[in-house]
């Protein structure tokens, strides 16, 4: 793990930039998510459209309980004991939550990661991040610094320099009110 690489990305986060970084299946793009900016600049960058919604990602629950209107009672125990670990659950978004993060759903996408650079990077910001797949809309996901930089030369403020995970695919997308699996 380069700590160095992590600390500054850290620092770029709470400076409302955006960094791409390491996670269990590619590399992925991010912001603080509540930093509007940095979610359009990601957007743009991703060709992605607003009405999807992007996942946030943390290393503990507590950082995402901002964004949570309640646990469903029938899967709160399943939700809790997926996470630290690949499994994004769909759950029911605060009022207050932004249509940037959210996109036209009334849930949003909340996934706590077992990725040890991902979860030092989220300790060291002290906020959940913005992760979605560092590549341009029906592209294929980059799976190294390298490629990023090539890919997105300057739209980027920081790479962190790091491994991704071994996953073979990227996280399962799971209803959190139905348990149906979105993606999977």
């Amino acid at each position: 793990m380069n700590y160095h690489s992590l600390k500054i990305a850290a620092d770029v986060v709470k400076q409302g930039g955006v960094v791409a970084y390491p996670t269990e299946h590619c590399y992925g793009l991010g912001c603080d998510p509540e930093n509007i900016t940095g979610i359009k600049r990601i957007l743009a960058m991703k060709k992605r459209r607003r009405a999807k919604g992007l996942i946030l990602v943390s290393d503990r629950i507590y950082r995402l309980n901002h964004y949570i209107r309640y646990l469903p009672e029938n899967l709160r125990e399943e939700i809790l004991q997926s996470w630290p670990g690949p499994f994004t659950w769909l759950i029911p978004a605060r009022g207050d939550v932004s249509s940037w993060l959210r996109g036209q759903h009334t849930s949003i996408a909340l996934r706590v990661t077992a990725h040890s650079e991902t979860r030092t990077l989220c300790r060291l910001a002290r906020t959940a991040l913005v992760s979605t797949s560092a590549n341009r809309s029906g592209r294929a996901m980059l799976t190294s610094a390298i490629k990023v930089e090539q890919e997105f030369r300057n739209e980027v403020d920081y790479v962190v320099k790091g491994r991704v995970g071994k996953a073979s695919a990227p996280s399962t997308i799971r209803d959190g009110i139905s348990g149906i699996v979105i993606r999977g």
